[in-house]
C-alpha cells in the first residue's frame, strides 16, 4: 500500500486491516485513480489508490497532445484518473501497471465529439499540420479535412492554414477506428446561404446598393452585392450604347447599382448601373435651349426624316420638310448614316424625351420662283409645336419597319 493511501486511511480513522481488505486486484480496462509519485525519465509514477502497487504513465499516455516537458503536464502530488493499459512485471502484488491518461482523455472526447454529432453541432479546433490529401485538427483526439472539403473553392497552398482555429461541420465519426472527418466548407457554405436569405430579404425594387463586378459574360456583369450576385444585363450598364459590358466593365470594379426586381424563390436580383447615373435627358433645356446650334450624328433615317444624336443617348428628329429647302422625296437624297452634321433645335420636350431639330434653319433660304416653287406635301406640314413631326408619322413609320421584319 502507498503512503498517500495510509495518509487516507488514518486520516479517516481507518486501520492497516481495513486498507488491507480494501485492495483489490487491478485489471487491464480499468478505470482507477492514482497519485502521482514521482516524475522520471519521461514518465510519471503513479500509485494506484486502493490497490497497494504503483503504476507508471509514459509521456505520450499523460496527454493526447505531444508532451514536450512532463513538468508542465503534471507535478507531484497530483491525483489523475487513469485507464490500465497493461501489467509490467511477473509478481502481480509487486509488479506494476501501465496506465494511460490520455486514452481516458480521448474516450471522453469522442463522447462529447459524438454526442455534438447527433445534435448537429459544430466544433472549433487547431490546425496542426499539413498532409497531403488535406488538414489535421486537433480536437481531443486527431481530425482530418480533406482538401475538397476546406473551402468551396480551390485552394494551392495550404501551409497558411497551420496554427489557424476554425470552425468544422462533423462529416463522419468512428471512435473504434479512431476516425473523425471534419469538414469547413460545409460551414462556409451555410454561413453564405445564411447571408443570401437575409439579403434576399433585406433588399426591394428601388434600392441602391453598392457591389462589386464578379464576372463579365457577352450579355452582361454580375455583381456580388455581398453575398448574392445580381445580374446588369448590357441594356443596364449605361445610358449609351454598350457592345460588350466588359469595354467600359472591369471584375473587381465596386459600382452603385439600382435593385429592378427581386425573386426570392429563384434567388434572382436584376439591376442597373444606368438609373444611377443621371440620365441623359437630364437638364437637357439647359445643354439644348430651342434656338442652340448642335453639332450631331445622323443615326437612323426614314422616310419621314433623319435621327440625329445630338449628345449620347439623345436624338433628335430632323423632319424631312425640316432638311432642305428644296424639295425631297426621301432624307436618303441628301443624308447617310453617320453624317456629321449641324442642326438648330426648334423644340425641346423633357418629358416625352422629344427634339426637334432642323437643318434648313441653318443654310441661306434660296430665292423663291413660280417654277421652283412647289408646296410641300400636307402630311409633312409642320406641327403648331414647331417639331416638324406629328406622331402619326413616327407610329406609322414604326409598324411598317416591323411589318417587315
Amino acid at each position: 500500500m502507498t503512503e498517500f493511501e495510509n495518509n487516507n486511511f488514518e486520516e479517516n480513522g481507518g486501520t492497516m486491516e481495513d486498507a488491507l481488505n480494501a485492495v483489490h486486484d487491478v485489471k487491464v480496462g480499468d478505470i482507477v485513480k492514482g497519485e502521482v509519485l514521482a516524475l522520471e525519465d519521461r514518465q510519471a509514477i503513479i500509485g494506484i489508490e486502493g490497490t497497494g502497487v504503483e503504476g507508471v504513465v509514459p509521456a505520450k499516455e499523460l496527454s493526447t497532445l505531444p508532451v514536450e516537458d512532463i513538468n508542465e503536464v503534471v507535478k507531484v502530488g497530483d491525483v489523475l484518473d487513469l485507464v490500465v493499459i497493461s501489467s509490467i512485471g511477473k509478481d502481480k502484488e509487486n509488479g506494476s501497471y501501465l496506465l494511460s491518461k490520455r486514452r481516458l482523455d480521448a474516450k471522453k472526447v469522442w463522447e462529447e465529439i459524438e454526442e455534438k454529432y447527433q445534435n448537429g453541432e459544430t466544433i472549433e479546433a487547431p490546425v496542426t499540420n499539413v498532409v497531403k490529401g488535406g488538414l489535421i485538427v486537433d480536437v481531443g483526439v486527431r481530425g482530418f479535412v480533406p482538401a475538397s472539403m476546406v473551402e468551396d473553392y480551390f485552394v494551392d497552398d495550404f501551409n497558411e492554414y497551420k496554427g489557424k482555429t476554425l470552425e468544422f461541420k462533423i462529416i463522419e465519426i468512428e471512435p473504434s477506428e479512431n476516425r473523425l472527418i471534419l469538414s469547413h466548407k460545409a460551414i462556409v457554405e451555410e454561413e453564405k446561404e445564411q447571408k443570401k436569405a437575409e439579403l434576399l430579404a433585406s433588399i426591394s425594387e428601388g434600392d441602391v446598393i453598392e457591389g462589386t463586378v464578379a464576372r463579365l459574360t457577352d450579355f452582361g456583369a454580375f455583381i456580388d452585392l455581398g453575398g448574392i450576385d445580381g445580374l446588369v444585363h448590357v441594356s443596364e450598364i449605361s445610358h449609351s450604347h454598350v457592345g460588350k459590358p466588359s469595354d467600359v466593365l472591369s471584375v473587381g470594379d465596386k459600382v452603385n447599382v439600382a435593385v429592378l426586381s427581386v425573386d426570392p424563390t429563384t434567388e434572382r436580383v436584376s439591376l442597373s448601373i444606368k438609373d444611377t447615373l443621371p440620365g441623359p435627358w437630364t437638364d437637357i433645356e439647359e445643354k439644348a435651349p430651342k434656338g442652340a446650334v448642335l453639332e450631331g450624328t445622323v443615326k437612323r433615317l426614314t422616310s419621314f426624316g433623319a435621327f440625329v444624336e445630338v449628345f449620347p443617348g439623345v436624338e433628335g428628329l430632323v423632319h424631312i420638310s425640316q432638311i432642305s429647302h428644296k424639295h425631297i422625296a426621301t432624307p436618303h437624297e441628301v443624308l447617310s448614316e453617320g453624317d456629321q452634321i449641324q442642326v438648330k433645335v426648334l423644340d425641346v420636350n423633357p418629358e416625352e424625351h422629344r427634339i426637334a431639330l432642323s437643318i434648313k434653319a441653318l443654310e441661306e433660304k434660296p430665292e423663291e420662283t413660280e417654277e421652283s416653287y412647289e408646296p410641300e406635301p400636307e402630311d409633312y406640314q409642320d406641327t403648331e409645336d414647331g417639331s416638324g413631326f406629328t406622331m402619326g408619322d413616327i407610329l406609322g413609320e414604326t409598324l411598317k419597319d416591323d411589318e417587315e421584319e
